[in-house]
């Protein structure tokens, strides 16, 4: 009994370190990963936490910002982060109004 418990933890760490593993690699991958093993790792393991520090970044406050660049809404060209360096604030605001 005592031995299908070991088993049982090793296999449950294994799985773990390989579901930390996928959440450090690029969205894109992740997302691939997760399409085929499904909802059950955000069942089996502390996902928030696991998410939150394998996204958590480098970032501190006062640091620049990465440089970037996105697609314009009306699609007539694209905006990079850079070009308002120093010229004026920049808010990004990520989410819905509706």
């Amino acid at each position: 009994m005592l031995a299908i418990i070991g088993c049982l933890v090793v296999l449950y760490c294994a799985l773990l370190a390989g579901f930390d593993y996928a959440m450090h690699q690029p969205p894109e991958t992740f997302a691939g990963i997760m399409m085929h093993v499904g909802p059950a790792p955000l069942l089996l393991f502390p996902f928030e936490t696991l998410w939150k520090h394998a996204r958590a970044g480098n970032l501190q406050v006062g640091d620049v910002a990465p440089d970037f660049t996105l697609p314009l809404l009306d699609r007539s060209g694209s905006a990079t982060i850079s070009s308002f360096r120093g010229a004026k604030p920049v808010v990004l605001v990520f989410g819905s109004y509706t």
